[in-house]
Formats: C-alpha cells, structure tokens, sequence
C-alpha cells in the first residue's frame, strides 16, 4: 500500500496543533532547538536538513520523512542529492533503512510534484 506523504504530513501536522494546546512549554522548547540546530553555520540548511531526512529513514518515522522532504524541496535540493543522502542512510541502517529510504524517494515524487485540486 502506497503511503500518502501529502496526508501524513497533513494529519501529524494537525495532532501536533493538539500537542501544543496540551504542552505548550515542551513544545515551544522543542521548536526552539529545531530552529537553533538547523540555523545556517558550518553546515547549510540544506546539508542540515538532508542528515534529518537521514535520521527519519533510519528510525522508520513516516511524519519525520515528510516534513524533511517538504523542507529539502524548499531549500532547492535536487533528486540526486536527496538519492545520495539516502545512500548513505541504507549503507548505516541496512535492509529496513533501505525500505524506508524507498519510502522517502516516493515522498520527494509526491511532494515535488504540484499538488491535485
């Protein structure tokens, strides 16, 4: 069964509004740190946002694959430099990261395409 990365994103992004009425103080420290970590310095965002995409592969997070995706798309990323990332994700994370790296290849194929009105 296809994974629908559009929904995904769509329904996690919706539970997490529910989160932050329920925790606000851990979640807006939680924002704090992922504004802090992938701030431009010795490494570009991009390069910031593809080792996160990575991460998400290799802890099997469908959500995480998502929002990575949409960022790196933002950000310009090519295909190729998605596919290489994800290369090495499967090399660290074996068989089910290579799994889940498929998973992300048809997430950035969804999500860079324009989406159905």
């Amino acid at each position: 069964m296809a994974k629908n990365y559009r929904e995904i994103t769509r329904s996690t992004s919706a539970s997490l509004a529910k989160l932050r009425a329920g925790i606000p103080d851990v979640t807006k420290g939680f924002s704090a740190l992922a504004q802090a970590a992938g701030k431009e310095g010795a490494l570009s965002a991009k390069t910031k946002e593809l080792i996160a995409l990575a991460l998400g592969v290799a802890a099997h997070c469908d959500a995480c694959i998502g929002f990575h995706v949409q960022a790196l798309i933002r950000l310009g990323a090519t295909r190729a430099e998605i596919e290489e990332a994800l290369g090495m994700t499967v090399y660290m994370g074996g068989g089910p990261s290579l799994m889940y790296a498929a998973d992300a290849l048809a997430a950035y194929e969804e999500l860079s395409a324009p989406a159905a009105s």
